[in-house]
């Protein structure tokens, strides 16, 4: 699935409508949206008063009526650091998050049965060197189980250290587009950027399957064309994305004319980790979303099956490291 969990409209500080916010997930494709706006931050007020909390969530959800979108009830639970910027979401009532106290507000999110992440952990307007650093509170919230993510992509950030805790601390990797006005023009999608989203693994496209998936931890993050998750989903999501299409000899040789295919919207760049060398190009290779790339294998004599490992440039499984993937096939004979 899908999935922005993180996104604002006039209801907090937003400068959209919640309808136009279905109408862009609609536009990207997503499965799943929440519009989490600040329970606490309400800078239009004065414009749109509205002392129901849920009245955004609302809209949202009667524009989507008839198209196939999961719209999620969530909330931004605004503090000082810490606890810092926290979405709770698959919440009941955000009325009732309206608490003063920054511990018993998550309390409260996990009555309602919420997965609750970490917003943000980088943002410098709270860490002033954009690092990403656990505190006592989160350390309590984490082991009263009351943190279950965090977001290691926010908007046009990405933070290692973020992803250093979520391994670490057995959270799930989050990333987010926190959208405040348009996704079109924040991220350049008519010129071919994208939002950053999560890939959910659910086993159905429903609400309860999806937040099964997420207090699992069954994701992985695409942001500016790359992947970012553990490597139980991230391995075998990139394997099902690019596939060896044909491997045959040309001519009497032991050269092996190789096709590879990518059948997704990303751009993947694969560094040669085999023990043959390539004929018609570098160890680097770049697969461009729907392309077909052929490479040159000198592999010394003739195979019947070739097994091919590359290093995933486009793809991060921890801080400064780079999952592996296999790609086999056997070998046509003229």
């Amino acid at each position: 699935m899908k999935c922005d969990f993180h996104q604002h409209t006039v209801f907090s500080d937003g400068s959209v409508w919640p309808d136009i916010r279905v109408k862009e997930a609609l536009m990207d494709g997503l499965d799943a949206i929440s519009l989490t706006e600040h329970l606490e931050y309400q800078p239009h007020k004065a414009d749109i008063p509205h002392p129901d909390r849920n009245r955004s969530f609302e809209i949202a959800l009667k524009e989507a009526k008839d198209h196939d979108l999961l719209i999620v009830k969530g909330s931004e639970i605004t503090r000082r650091m810490p606890p810092g910027h926290n979405n709770a979401i698959f919440i009941s009532d955000a009325n009732k998050l309206l608490v003063d106290d920054s511990v018993a507000v998550f309390r409260e999110a996990k009555k309602q049965n919420a997965f609750i992440f970490w917003n943000h952990p980088n943002w410098t307007n709270q860490r002033k060197d954009g690092i990403a650093t656990l505190t006592d509170m989160h350390r309590m919230l984490i082991k009263e189980k009351l943190l279950d993510g965090i977001e290691v992509v926010n908007d046009k950030t990405y933070s290692d250290e973020a992803l250093r805790i979520a391994l670490d601390n057995n959270l799930t990797i989050m990333g987010t587009s926190d959208i405040h006005g348009l996704i079109d023009w924040e991220f350049g999608v008519p010129k071919g950027g994208h939002r950053p989203i999560t890939l959910v693994f659910s086993k159905e496209k429903t609400e309860a399957s999806i937040q099964e998936a997420l207090f699992n931890r069954r994701t992985v993050v695409f942001y500016k064309n790359l992947l970012i998750g553990r490597n139980e989903y991230l391995i075998p999501l990139i394997e099902q994305s690019i596939k060896i299409k044909t491997a045959k000899y040309t001519g009497n040789t032991q050269v092996l004319s190789v096709d590879i295919e990518n059948s997704t919207n990303a751009e993947f760049s694969l560094l040669n980790k085999t023990v043959y060398t390539f004929h018609n190009s570098g160890e680097l290779v770049t697969v461009k979303p729907g392309e077909i790339v052929n490479i040159l294998i000198k592999t010394k004599e003739r195979l019947p099956a070739i097994t091919l490992l590359f290093e995933v440039i486009s793809a991060i499984n921890e801080p400064g490291k780079h999952p592996q993937i296999t790609l086999r096939s056997a070998v046509t004979t003229n």
